[in-house]
C-alpha cells in the first residue's frame, strides 16, 4: 500500500535536523563531528542543499558563522559535538552575544539517560552558555527537534539578534518520530517591540528641532537592522553630524561631509569632541559602552539624550534617556524622517563648521617610523586604497584593529567585520573565512596581528581545501602591541610578557605555505604596494602577506581607561584644543596649522 501523503513522514531525529535546516533555508554549516553529533553527520552527507565546511577547531566554526551572518544578514550556523567540542564554541557564542550577531549553534549531547552522570564527554553546555546566549534549548526527544530549531532561528534573527544554542541528546538524534513542521511558535513572553511608539517619536522630533549642537551616535544595531539608507536620509534632511562606533563603521560613509568617525577611547578628536560638546545626542542601536563614554559621570555633560534601541534593557542602563524609544533601528529612523521632513529645523551650520575645523586639524595621523622601518598605519591605509571596490575588511583585535578603523575606507554597508564587545583575539581568520563564503564574489581582506594570527591560523587549511580565497595581512610588530602600548604609557615601560619573538618564530611564510596558502614577506616600504597588488591578483587560494612593521608604533588618539573624554590625547602629553579654539571666529583658517599634530609630536 502506498504511503499516505497526508501522514507525516517518519524520520530519525538526525534526519529531522537536516530537514529542518533545509526548510529554514540554511545553505552552509561550519562544524566538526564527534561521537554525540555523529548521528546527524550521516544524513547531512546526503543533503544537496546544505553545504558543510569542516573546520579545524570549533571556535573557528563559531567565528565563521559570525562572519557569514554579518555579511549576509542571515543566521549563521555552526555545529559541534558534546563536551570539549561544545565548550570550544563558548568564545564565539560570547562574541556573537555582545555584538548582536544572529547565530544558531547545534551541539550533540550524551544520551538523555547519561545526562547528569558525568558521562564521557558530557558538559552542561546549556548551563555554561546561559549567560552568553539569547536563549538555549536542551532537546531529549526526536519529535521536539523541528520546533526547537524553528524557534531557535526565529529568536536568533528577531528583536535584538543574537546566538541561540540547541543541544540535542544523542538518543533524540537516533530515535524515530513523525516529522511535523511547526505552523506557529510557542514562545510565551517573547514578543520583541519593533515598531516605535508615535508619542516617543514626536518627543524626539521636538528635541531635535530645539537643538543647536545635535550629534547622531550610531551603533552596531543600525548595521544589524540594515538601516544605512534611513540613516543617510535622516542626515540629508537634518544636516546632523554622525559618529559611528567601532561596530558601525560601515553604515555611514567616512567620505560624507557630516561623518565624524569613531568616538571613544581611540576615537577621532572630532567624534569625541562632538559628543562632549553636544546639547543633544541621538543614540541609535548603541549601548553607551564604557569604551565610548570614558568616565561616565563626565560624558556629554550638557546633552539631552534620545536613546533608541530594539532591546529595552539597554535604554537607560548606563546613561539616562530623556526620550527612550524602543524599536527597530530601521523603523525608528524612518519614523524620525517622517516627523522631521518638511519641518522648520534649526540652523546648525556654525556647529558643523566648528566640527569641520576640528576634523581638519585633528584628522587621525601617525608618526613616521625610524629610518628603514615600515609604518603599520601606512600599510593598512595602502591595503584600503588598493583593495577593489567590492572589498570586505575583517580585523583581529588590538592596535591593528584601531588603525584599520581609522585608515581603511568605510563607505559601504556589510563590509566591516570586527570583534567589538568581546575584543576576541583570533577572530580575524575564521570570520574572514565565513565572510568569503557568504560573499564569494567579494575580495575579503583580513587585517590581523601576529599575536591574533597565531590563535586561529589553522582555519587557513579549511580555506585552502574549500576554495575560500581570503587574503590575510599579518601586521607583524613582534609584540602584543596594545598591551605593550599600555605598558609603555602606564607601567613605566616594563614590557612584561609582550614580546612574541615573531621576528624569529614562527616563519609565517613557511607556515602559511604549509597551510596551503600563497605567502610572502615584506620588510621594505618600497615593496608594500607591489605585495598588495600581487595579493589582489591571486584568487584561486588563500593569501598571507606578512608585513614586518615598526614595533613601537602607537594608537592615537587615546583616552586613558577610567578618565574623562575631555582628557583625550593626540600624542603623549599632548591634548587637542577642542572646538573652542580649533577655528578662529574671525578667520576661515583653523587656529592650529593642519598637519602639526601627531605626525610630529608623538612620542613612543
Amino acid at each position: 500500500m502506498a504511503d499516505n501523503p497526508r501522514q507525516p513522514k517518519q524520520m530519525t531525529g538526525a534526519q529531522m535536523i537536516v530537514a529542518s535546516l533545509e526548510k529554514l533555508g540554511v545553505d552552509v554549516v561550519f562544524g566538526l563531528p564527534g561521537g554525540a553529533i555523529m548521528p546527524t553527520y550521516d544524513p547531512l552527507m546526503d543533503s544537496s542543499k546544505v553545504r558543510h565546511i569542516l573546520v579545524r577547531h570549533e571556535q573557528g566554526a563559531g567565528h565563521a558563522a559570525e562572519g557569514y551572518a554579518v555579511v549576509t544578514g542571515r543566521v549563521g550556523v555552526c555545529m559541534a559535538t558534546s563536551g570539549p567540542g561544545a565548550t570550544n564554541l563558548v568564545t564565539s557564542l560570547y562574541d556573537a552575544y555582545l555584538d548582536s550577531v544572529p547565530m544558531v549553534a547545534i551541539t550533540g549531547q550524551v544520551g538523555s539517560s547519561l545526562i547528569g552522570t558525568d558521562g564521557f564527554q558530557e558538559a552542561d553546555i546549556r548551563g555554561i552558555t546561559m549567560p552568553i546566549t539569547k536563549h538555549n534549548f536542551l532537546v531529549t526527544e526526536a519529535s521536539a527537534i523541528p520546533l526547537a530549531l524553528a524557534e531557535a532561528f526565529h529568536i536568533a534573527s528577531t528583536g535584538r539578534p543574537g546566538p541561540v544554542l540547541v543541544d540535542i541528546a544523542k538518543n533524540a538524534q537516533q530515535d524515530t518520530a513523525p516529522f511535523v513542521w511547526p505552523k506557529q511558535y510557542d514562545l510565551p513572553g517573547y514578543k520583541p517591540t519593533t515598531r516605535p511608539h508615535s508619542r516617543q517619536i514626536k518627543e524626539a522630533s521636538t528635541l531635535i528641532r530645539q537643538a543647536s549642537r545635535p550629534v547622531l551616535y550610531i551603533g552596531g544595531g543600525v548595521a544589524r537592522a540594515n538601516a544605512a539608507p534611513e540613516l543617510m536620509k535622516l542626515v540629508e534632511v537634518t544636516g546632523i553630524p554622525v559618529t559611528t562606533t567601532l561596530m558601525a563603521r560601515d553604515v555611514f560613509p567616512d567620505s560624507h561631509p557630516r561623518a565624524l568617525g569613531m568616538p571613544g577611547m581611540h576615537g577621532s578628536v572630532a567624534a569625541v569632541g562632538a559628543l562632549q560638546r553636544a546639547d543633544l545626542i541621538i543614540a541609535v542601536g548603541t549601548r553607551f559602552d564604557d569604551r565610548v563614554t570614558g568616565r561616565l559621570d563626565t560624558f556629554a555633560p550638557q546633552a539631552k539624550v534620545i536613546h533608541a534601541d530594539v532591546d529595552p534593557a539597554e535604554i537607560g542602563k548606563n546613561r539616562h534617556a530623556d526620550v527612550p524609544i524602543v524599536g527597530d533601528a530601521k523603523l525608528t529612523l524612518a519614523k524620525l524622517i517622517d516627523a522631521l521632513e518638511g519641518k522648520m529645523l534649526p540652523d546648525i551650520s556654525a556647529w558643523n563648521d566648528q566640527l569641520d575645523a576640528m576634523k581638519q586639524v585633528y584628522a587621525p595621523s601617525w608618526e613616521e617610523p625610524p629610518a628603514g622601518k615600515i609604518s603599520p598605519q601606512w600599510v593598512i591605509s595602502r591595503i584600503g586604497a588598493m583593495a577593489p571596490d567590492n572589498s570586505i575588511f575583517v580585523t583581529g583585535v588590538g592596535q591593528h584593529q584601531m588603525w584599520a578603523s581609522h585608515f581603511l575606507p568605510h563607505n559601504r554597508p556589510h563590509s566591516w567585520l570586527t570583534s567589538g564587545g568581546a575584543g576576541t583575539m583570533g577572530y580575524c581568520v575564521p570570520a574572514a573565512m565565513g565572510a568569503q563564503v557568504g560573499a564569494p564574489d567579494a575580495t575579503v581582506w583580513g587585517i590581523d596581528g601576529d599575536g591574533c594570527f597565531q590563535m586561529t591560523n589553522q582555519e587557513l587549511v579549511t580555506c585552502a581545501l574549500n576554495g575560500i580565497p581570503v587574503k590575510i595581512a599579518i601586521i607583524n610588530n613582534n609584540v602584543l602591541g596594545m598591551v605593550r602600548q599600555w605598558q609603555n604609557l602606564f607601567y613605566n615601560k616594563r614590557f612584561s610578557q609582550t614580546d612574541l619573538h615573531s621576528d624569529a618564530l614562527p616563519d609565517f611564510v613557511k607556515l602559511a605555505e604549509a597551510l596551503g596558502c600563497a605567502a610572502f614577506r615584506v620588510t621594505e616600504a618600497d615593496d608594500v604596494d607591489a605585495a598588495i597588488e600581487r595579493a589582489n591578483a591571486i584568487n584561486d587560494r588563500p593569501v598571507v602577506v606578512e608585513f614586518v612593521v615598526h614595533k613601537d608604533a602607537m594608537v592615537w588618539p587615546m583616552v586613558a581607561s577610567g578618565t574623562s573624554n575631555d582628557e583625550i590625547k593626540i600624542a603623549r602629553g599632548l591634548a587637542p584644543d577642542w572646538g573652542e579654539q580649533a577655528a578662529d571666529e574671525d578667520s576661515a583658517e583653523p587656529a592650529v596649522p593642519v598637519g602639526t599634530v601627531a605626525a610630529t609630536t608623538g612620542e613612543n
